[in-house]
């Protein structure tokens, strides 16, 4: 399964943007998806996961700020991020495991995207 991630960029701090992976299979709201970041020399940690069943976990650090969510009709899996911070800045990746369940740790998640790069200005 491939994963292509669009959405990322530029924008101040408080402000929003809305991720986008499109899977090559249609996966979403069949296996557990997610959204993870990492900055260079970090492992790579979780933002944001939705179960086959629609259950959704966010980290701390996403919680009340951003929503992960699947568009069944187009096969996308997005994250909404709302008031940005300069500390969200990092390369943002969208991951899909071969299971319905998730689990938090990056490898549990079989297939990758390239990321997409987030930057916060403050």
């Amino acid at each position: 399964v491939e994963l292509v991630e669009s959405g990322g960029g530029p924008v101040q701090a408080g402000g929003s943007l809305r991720l986008s992976c499109v899977p090559s299979e249609h996966i979403v709201s069949k296996r557990c998806m997610a959204w993870f970041r990492q900055a260079p020399e970090n492992e790579r940690e979780p933002v944001a996961n939705i179960d086959a069943d629609g259950k959704t976990y966010y980290a701390d650090s996403a919680k009340g700020r951003f929503t992960i969510s699947p568009d069944n009709a187009t096969n996308t899996l997005y994250l909404q991020m709302n008031s940005l911070k300069p500390e969200d800045t990092t390369t943002y990746f969208c991951a899909a495991s071969s299971a319905r369940l998730c689990r938090w740790h990056y490898t549990y998640y079989n297939y990758w995207g390239q990321g997409t790069q987030v930057t916060v200005s403050s």
